[in-house]
């Protein structure tokens, strides 16, 4: 069941991205909305479900950019498996926490995608991702996934607590 929430939220964040890109005029960057699905689910999430989620967040993303055909599902991968080692190091469990986990994998899969889109195809990329932009790109990350926060905890199961003044059966 968070499988489906987390792909239809996914689904939603890039319809969204991809007009308010347009209105602002960014039609060659993209914003990287949906990394903060893939570390909310690394972090808090199991090791299958999680995978499972990444690689569907990925696709999708893979399917709205048009780049080099696995490069997204192979990134939200990396940033899944590179969110979850350093979940056994540092807590990413709160909001600030997460908002660097965010910023890290942010940067991580933005240097990243543009290494093999250059790899791929030289006369690209110029036109796919400036390095200038990745300060805005970060904090606009950053600003999602903080506000993403609250909506995501709710789909975590293992947060809900029952009321203390509640009659124990």
């Amino acid at each position: 069941m968070k499988f489906v929430a987390f792909v239809a939220l996914a689904l939603g964040l890039l319809a969204v991205e991809s007009v308010l890109a347009q209105a602002l005029g960014l039609e060659i960057t993209r914003l990287e909305a949906t990394v903060a699905l893939v570390i909310f689910i690394a972090v808090r999430g199991t090791v299958l479900e999680g995978a499972f989620t990444a690689f569907g967040v990925g696709y999708l993303l893979d399917v709205f950019t048009g780049r080099p055909t696995g490069l997204y599902p192979f990134l939200a991968m990396v940033n899944f498996v590179g969110a979850k080692l350093a979940s056994q190091i540092m807590d990413g469990r709160s909001l600030l926490g997460f908002s660097a986990f965010v910023a890290v994998g942010t940067t991580v899969q933005a240097l990243l995608a543009l290494f093999f889109t250059w790899l791929t195809s030289r006369t690209l990329v110029g036109h796919s991702f400036s390095l200038r932009g990745l300060p805005l790109l970060i904090v606009f990350s950053v600003v999602v996934g903080a506000l993403l926060y609250p909506w995501l905890k709710r789909l975590e199961p293992g947060e809900v607590r029952a009321d203390p003044r509640a009659l124990k059966v």
